[in-house]
């Protein structure tokens, strides 16, 4: 089964990208590494470290493929972000990733779509990946597919939680400590998390996370 979108999503989604790029390259100075790792078929699922709003923007601007987002639930309930996150393919989910969570995904999966979450299940309070939410492990246990960790460096200093409006470092001036970078790893194959307990999951998850947000960071326009 296709990932793609209908006709109108693909316009609306590529309207978004190109001018997206256009809009980080140039006030952010953006810059991305590991597009190959994306596979450009059948089901994957993109995980990422999160430091700002921007995260799923630039993590679909690092990707070859449509994503498929996951986001919390209370977002949908948000009159002006609601109708622009389901037109991006949003799925909601409770924070902690319950049941249902993990159901969405693995059905999302399931119809051949590269889904991409955020393990940390909020934007980080220091700029460093925090710990994983638990239940991630009972999902990367149970799907089938690769999993390909993404690294975001820079978001912090750009658009924290903590910031009302975004600090931009533009291409044409000196670089100021909001250029942003992404960095896709390699893919993991799903049978590394078979049969192994849910602290090494999230430990090891959270390592190939620093890893790629490292990985990042060296690439950002310093």
């Amino acid at each position: 089964m296709s990932d793609r979108p209908n006709l109108a999503g693909r316009l609306w989604y590529d309207f978004v990208f190109w001018s997206s790029f256009a809009f980080f390259t140039f006030g952010f100075s953006l810059r991305r590494s590991g597009w190959v790792n994306v596979p450009r078929k059948g089901p994957v699922l993109l995980v990422s470290n999160h430091q700002s709003m921007f995260d799923p923007v630039l993590v679909g601007l690092s990707s070859r493929r449509y994503l498929s987002y996951l986001a919390r639930s209370n977002l949908f309930a948000q009159p002006v972000l609601a109708p622009l996150i389901r037109s991006l393919n949003a799925i909601p989910i409770d924070r902690h990733m319950g049941k249902d969570g993990i159901q969405a995904v693995l059905d999302a999966l399931g119809k051949g779509r590269a889904v991409l979450m955020f393990p940390e299940g909020e934007r980080t309070h220091t700029g460093a990946v925090q710990p994983l939410k638990a239940g991630v492990s009972l999902l990367v246990r149970r799907v089938t597919c690769p999993i390909v960790p993404v690294g975001i460096a820079g978001c912090f200093a750009a658009w924290s939680r903590f910031m009302t409006w975004p600090r931009p470092s533009p291409l044409w001036l000196p670089p100021g400590p909001g250029t942003i970078a992404v960095s896709v790893g390699e893919p993991v194959p799903a049978d590394r998390y078979k049969g192994k307990d849910r602290e090494w999951v999230v430990e090891d998850l959270h390592a190939a996370l620093v890893r790629q947000h490292a990985a990042a960071e060296r690439l950002r326009r310093k």
